[in-house]
């Protein structure tokens, strides 16, 4: 059943070739989309969550260098369901501007692309399948942002992001191919069995975290994704944000800390050092961006940066905490960008000093866009609220200085960033600049409404998750600690 994953999309790429009209070729990217939803959803069902092992495991032996083995555990199951979730309401969000453009064939085409790219880093065990995955999703974002996006600069921040990430990246092959040579396999589950030197995890450590920080991003590695939301389209914005941000996540789960644990130990003060300052300057720099998308990818990065606080504390409640919250916020972000090019759509402008008293106009939108900028704040009951405490106390487990600085700085600064941008555009008298426009139509409103439940049902019941999460996490705790 999780070949059914990687295939689905490959069917609905060949019926979007062959749909002769637009109608034909957007409702058959949806199905196959929904359908593999389904799948996902049914790999849900019979996974256990008792054992700690690979699940729905398959092996089709050796091709090449690489091994094509895929399988499930409790890591890597919640990324698989978040971008199957992601994938469709991509596509409903772009609904009545995809035909609007030339190319909408390949943009469909790219959005299937992207989702048996994603839903195969996800599963493989293998570190060469995993580094060509983690390097071909950038070769659809590109074309999206470059062809798709809106904006003066869109090229100069396709090649802005395609540049970034591929240089960091050329690290993590270096350093594939230096444990490919010294131990003969680059299967993640014989790595894990074999014992590399204190010397050599360091080295190797450095070329896996600095591909993971470009990507994750920490200052100063930021600089590629403002730019590169800005000028996305509205899917390529919900892309990055809710799946692209996670791949480094997954990357430090299934290598850093399990293949590399004593180097992993030894850059954690260097970790936290990155973590605080991304905090403490994104979190001011939100407070001077002019545009409205600017502020939602700002936000991501410090989000992200206690993901990575909890993911390097080397507790439970650490690991678990950032793998929730980056979930967590895999929903509440793109739920951010579909409101903001809601206004967008209406108005053509992502300038915040134009938008005033939106509450007067669009009530219904000012409703849902305040709930989501509380759960971007992690006000309970969101699942934000979860994500970032329990990310808290396992960092403050680690090092309490530098967790009370950042959680210190990470709650005052983005409530006034929040507060401050929800003020802006919903209150006031309406703005001069914009003409009256109608509130959120049937489609927007039944789109942002999964964001909204999911939001609610991962903060009032965690163990939804967290019971996946004991068993691989504690077997992670407990091979880092080996």
């Amino acid at each position: 059943m999780l070949l059914l994953l990687l295939i689905i999309p490959v069917f609905g790429a060949i019926a979007v070739l062959s749909a002769k009209e637009g109608t034909t070729a957007k409702h058959a990217c949806l199905a196959a989309c929904i359908i593999n939803l389904v799948v996902s959803l049914l790999l849900l069902s019979q996974f256990d969550g008792n054992t700690g092992h690979l699940q729905f495991a398959q092996s089709c032996g050796y091709f090449g260098l690489c091994h094509l083995h895929i399988g499930l555990d409790g890591l890597s199951l919640f990324f698989v369901i978040l971008t199957s979730f992601i994938i469709p309401s991509c596509i409903l969000a772009s609904w009545d501007t995809i035909l609007s453009r030339p190319g909408w064939k390949s943009f469909l085409i790219a959005v299937l692309v992207l989702e048996t790219l994603l839903i195969a880093l996800f599963v493989v065990v293998d570190l060469l399948l995993f580094y060509i995955c983690f390097e071909s999703v950038l070769i659809p974002l590109f074309f999206m942002i470059g062809q798709w996006g809106h904006g003066a600069s869109r090229i100069r921040s396709a090649f802005l992001l395609f540049l970034y990430t591929l240089f960091g990246s050329l690290f993590m092959l270096l350093a594939i191919i230096t444990v490919w040579l010294s131990s003969g396999t680059s299967d993640i589950l014989l790595l894990s069995t074999v014992d590399i030197s204190h010397s050599v995890q360091n080295l190797l450590w450095l070329g896996f975290f600095l591909a993971f920080a470009i990507k994750l991003p920490l200052v100063p590695f930021h600089i590629w994704l403002p730019q590169a939301h800005t000028d996305a389209p509205l899917a390529g914005s919900m892309l990055l944000a809710g799946i692209i941000l996670k791949l480094p996540v997954y990357g430090s789960l299934r290598i850093l800390l399990p293949l590399l644990p004593e180097a992993s130990q030894h850059f954690s003060p260097l970790v936290y050092t990155l973590c605080i300052i991304s905090i403490l300057y994104t979190c001011l720099s939100t407070l001077r961006q002019s545009n409205l998308k600017s502020v939602i990818a700002y936000s991501s990065v410090s989000h992200m940066a206690i993901v990575t606080m909890g993911l390097f504390s080397n507790t439970i409640q650490g690991i678990e905490g950032g793998i929730f919250l980056s979930l967590a916020h895999g929903i509440v972000s793109p739920a951010l960008f579909i409101c903001i090019t809601v206004l967008y759509d209406r108005w053509h402008s992502l300038t915040l000093l134009y938008y005033r008293g939106l509450a007067q106009a669009m009530p219904i939108f000012a409703t849902l866009f305040f709930v989501f900028i509380l759960a971007n704040m992690a006000t309970p009951p969101s699942g934000n609220f979860v994500g970032e405490f329990l990310s808290f106390i396992g960092a403050f487990q680690r090092n309490p200085v530098l967790t009370a600085l950042a959680a210190f700085f990470s709650v005052i600064l983005t409530a006034a960033y929040s507060i401050w941008l929800f003020n802006r555009v919903c209150f006031g008298s309406f703005s001069p600049y914009l003409l009256r426009a109608s509130d959120l139509t049937r489609r927007e409103f039944f789109l942002l409404l999964p964001y909204l439940i999911l939001t609610f049902l991962l903060g009032i019941f965690p163990n939804l998750i967290l019971d996946y999460l004991q068993f691989p996490v504690s077997g992670l705790i407990v091979q880092t600690s080996c």
